[in-house]
């Protein structure tokens, strides 16, 4: 898919939003948060529009997948740069989610060995058949493991760890911190990846019968998600520094992607929609419940697949700190 480039902006946004789904797994952003605790870590729950746990983890996966599919460019950006010098030769890719990040590093830095980390079984069997496809199988090595465990799984001395939207799922962020500090080699680079929310798809005045739906339903989140995520919106600047990292740069990117070329676009916004809806049903109006129904019925004549007028919008945040 082609986008626009990225633009570099100087006001660093400290908010957050990639959602994700089960415990740390980094790399998209989402909607729809249902209980994280220590059970649903990384990527959140965006919400429950499946049957069952086995529907529930397909489509995360599927949201996953698009959301690494349609902000593939805008991740080549932020690691492109990341200040790694020649190149690592150990990365890991702390909740790796179904590979985003991990494979986006691997073409990156073709000479090194990744190790990617999640709890969800589901999204590392996605990542194995993906690595595979990529031919890139035999220097991926896949751990499954809850990052908020007080002990984690030996993970090398990486020189680069990865952590897209997977820190501010964190119970104790600076605890999580001081280890990303003692497992990077020394001289190696921390970089933390955050989304100022899940993207906004439609226009300002979408749908025709109920306009700004969006940025209600946006709202609704947000506040749901102060409850859940304490740790949303962290300075995460200041956090890496009280943990002993020199922070070394600190970029925002705009995300804005208009007049799609393909349906992938069209896909991610009914999925991350869906998940979103569950998350926020209670609170939405009935006019708004009924206009965000028909956005997601795929048959019906108001159906988001049917529309020519969607974009991506966002902001990520990437914080380079390295490890003296």
């Amino acid at each position: 898919m082609s986008h626009p480039t990225p633009h570099t902006r100087h006001d660093v946004h400290q908010h957050d939003g990639h959602q994700h789904q089960s415990r740390q797994h980094g790399g998209h952003q989402h909607g729809g948060h249902q209980n994280h605790g220590h059970q649903n870590h990384g990527h959140q729950n965006h919400g429950h529009q499946s049957q069952g746990p086995e529907g529930d983890a397909h489509d995360q996966t599927e949201l996953l997948d698009l959301d690494a599919e349609v902000l593939a460019e805008h991740t080549a950006s932020v690691i492109a740069w990341l200040p790694v010098g020649p190149g690592p030769r150990r990365i890991v890719d702390l909740g790796c989610g179904t590979g985003a990040g991990t494979l986006a590093l691997a073409e990156r830095f073709p000479a090194a060995e990744l190790t990617a980390v999640d709890s969800s079984a589901a999204h590392l069997d996605r990542l194995r058949e993906k690595a595979a496809a990529a031919g890139a199988a035999d220097r991926v090595r896949l751990v499954e493991a809850d990052l908020d465990a007080p002990a984690w799984p030996d993970l090398g001395a990486p020189e680069l760890v990865w952590a897209s939207a997977s820190m501010h799922h964190m119970a104790d962020p600076d605890r999580t911190l001081r280890q990303v500090h003692e497992l990077l080699a020394p001289g190696g680079l921390f970089a933390v990846v955050e989304l100022a929310g899940f993207p906004r798809f439609l226009p300002a005045d979408a749908p025709e019968d109920a306009p700004g739906l969006e940025e209600r339903c946006h709202a609704a989140l947000d506040r749901h998600h102060a409850e859940q995520l304490p740790h949303r919106g962290a300075d995460w600047g200041t956090l890496l520094r009280k943990a002993g990292f020199t922070v070394e740069g600190e970029r925002t990117i705009t995300v804005d992607i208009a007049s799609p070329r393909t349906d992938a676009v069209g896909r991610y916004a009914l999925s991350g929609l869906r998940r979103m809806r569950d998350g926020i049903e209670s609170v939405l109006s009935p006019a708004d419940l009924a206009a965000l129904d028909g956005l997601l019925d795929t048959d019906g004549p108001h159906s988001i697949l049917r529309r020519d007028d969607l974009s991506v919008r966002t902001e990520r945040t990437v914080w380079a700190a390295r490890r003296a």
